[in-house]
């Protein structure tokens, strides 16, 4: 089952680091990645994509990712979206506070390419 993953954070860079790593996913499997650089632009993306899996960053313009996350959380119509919160706060407060507002999981920046796709194909039930 292909599906669609959305990469959403403020740095170019970043964006780009994750969609080389994820475009195996996309050759090999029929994955269709999807990018959006704030939040407003993000959530706006999920409500019209819909897609299985976030890879969210929390420190963003116009909107943050908590608040990202929090109004997916909310809507009964993205209860399947999963996000993944991809983030250099690496607080235990800041940790907790995103898996209570609904992220599947919280990882630290710098992130281990090898580790981002694995979760990616977890999720999307990916198996080589």
């Amino acid at each position: 089952m292909a599906g669609k993953i959305l990469v959403v954070d403020d740095e170019v860079h970043i964006r780009m680091l994750l969609e080389q790593t994820l475009e195996e996913l996309e050759d090999d499997h029929g994955v269709e990645l999807l990018t959006a650089e704030n939040g407003e632009e993000g959530l706006d993306c999920i409500r019209e994509e819909c897609p299985e899996l976030v890879f969210l960053d929390i420190m963003m313009p116009y909107m943050n990712g908590y608040e990202v996350c929090q109004a997916v959380r909310e809507d009964p119509a993205l209860s399947t979206v999963k996000i993944i919160l991809l983030t250099a706060k690496g607080q235990e407060a800041d940790r907790k506070h995103g898996l209570e507002l609904g992220a599947e999981r919280y990882m630290t920046k710098p992130f281990d390419p090898d580790e981002i796709l694995e979760v990616a194909k977890s999720i999307l039930n990916i198996e080589d």
